[in-house]
């Protein structure tokens, strides 16, 4: 297809690194934004890229002069990734109240201003998709990422209820709905029992995918998306059984390596 020019947020490592190279793989314009500025060029380094900035998505300003960069300099937005997400752990009363407004500001509130600024882009060229990065706990709860499954859950409805109400504007709306996947987010845990997580190369790629072929959304992987997908006919005592024969019900509790964790847990905080 033609290129296209792309902007992903969160494009310093993880998920958004990955990509973003994809992209670049596959012939499109692509440029990066992070909170860590730091990280950020280091990543555009080893992208190749021209166009990389320290975005806040909490920060409307900050989103918007990040997307007028991308158009200065190289082009119309064609799509943007909505992609930056951070996961803590535990239990939801022991939750620190600052830890859970920096997943709502960062999980939901970046996503609507992104969308949002996108939109008013996009609308008037009568093109452009809009791709938000969800999660397959945004379909189905899971003990020990309460707030995250909210943030989530929030962002597969704003997003259905978006791309219903501008289905006739020529502009695409779609998810990325990933099972846990090995970047930082689930340093220090083990995962479901009989289920691998994805690597980060696998949702990069049905991202790209999903913009040569646009549709609602994508779940990745195939088999935990099925799983997740059958999980709404059963009933919820079943559902609770099999959540703790596959240890979803404690993997995110009881199961976690602090230590391991902390280095995510210090640079989400700081940042």
């Amino acid at each position: 297809m033609a290129a296209k020019t792309i902007a992903i947020t969160g494009g310093a490592r993880g998920i958004g690194y990955q990509t973003a190279e994809e992209l670049i793989r596959r012939g499109h314009r692509v440029a990066i934004g992070d909170v860590d500025e730091a990280r950020a060029k280091e990543a555009a380094d080893e992208l190749g890229l021209s166009v990389v900035t320290r975005l806040d998505v909490t920060d409307p300003d900050s989103f918007r002069a990040f997307l007028d960069r991308v158009e200065k300099q190289l082009g119309s937005l064609d799509v943007l990734i909505n992609n930056a997400g951070i996961m803590p752990t535990g239990h939801a009363h022991e939750e620190d109240d600052a830890v859970t407004r920096r997943q709502v500001e960062i999980n939901v509130l970046g996503v609507i201003f992104g969308t949002k600024l996108a939109l008013q882009r996009m609308l008037p060229r009568r093109s452009g998709h809009i791709i938000n990065t969800a999660s397959l706990a945004g379909e189905l709860a899971v003990p020990g990422l309460a707030t995250y499954c909210g943030t989530k859950f929030a962002v597969i409805g704003f997003t259905e209820a978006s791309r219903q109400e501008y289905r006739k504007s020529g502009v695409q709306l779609s998810t990325v709905r990933p099972t846990f996947t090995n970047t930082e987010l689930v340093a220090g845990t083990a995962g479901a029992k009989g289920l691998r997580n994805a690597e980060p190369q696998e949702i990069a790629r049905a991202t790209a995918d999903l913009i040569e072929r646009p549709r609602p959304f994508v779940r990745v992987t195939r088999l935990a998306g099925g799983m997740v997908a059958a999980m709404k006919f059963v009933p919820g005592r079943v559902a609770a059984g099999l959540g703790s024969a596959l240890g979803t019900d404690s993997v995110f509790l009881d199961d976690v390596d602090v230590e391991a964790r902390q280095a995510y847990l210090d640079r989400i905080r700081n940042n």
